[in-house]
């Protein structure tokens, strides 16, 4: 995992992904190789581990993330598990395929506080086809 402030955010170029593995992109934004998107920026979120089929994202809650109650919003925890889970799938994939979110549902607990810590998410790839995986967060 690197420092925030040592990572690189933007995208990657058509004619690069299609040069990777899904395992391979996804190993880049673990290890700094490749920049992290925007949205990992503006959420301040860190792609922190991968392996095929397993992806771990962390944050940790700021007063940037409330929601009008004072709670973390529920688009961060959203946010991450769209990110973990789609990722999780990315990383069984061959060189040039791409994939994206068909849908997911998620359900809160408890409300996400500062006093929360550091929040982690795990992607793990239950099935993979060749026209849709399922991932659970």
């Amino acid at each position: 995992m690197q420092d925030q402030c040592t990572r690189t955010y933007g995208t990657v170029s058509s004619e690069k992904l299609r040069q990777l593995t899904g395992l391979q992109f996804v190993e880049g934004l673990v290890n700094g190789s490749l920049p992290l998107n925007q949205m990992a920026r503006t959420l301040g979120y860190d792609i922190v581990e991968a392996e095929k089929g397993r992806v771990v994202i962390t944050a940790e809650p700021n007063d940037g993330h409330f929601n009008p109650w004072g709670t973390v919003h529920g688009g961060l925890a959203a946010t991450l598990l769209d990110s973990c889970m789609g990722l999780a799938i990315q990383s069984t994939v061959d060189k040039g395929v791409g994939s994206t979110t068909l849908e997911f549902k998620i359900s809160f607990l408890r409300p996400i506080t500062v006093e929360t810590g550091s929040i982690r998410a795990e992607g793990k790839v239950l099935s993979s086809g060749r026209r849709a995986g399922t991932a659970e967060g």
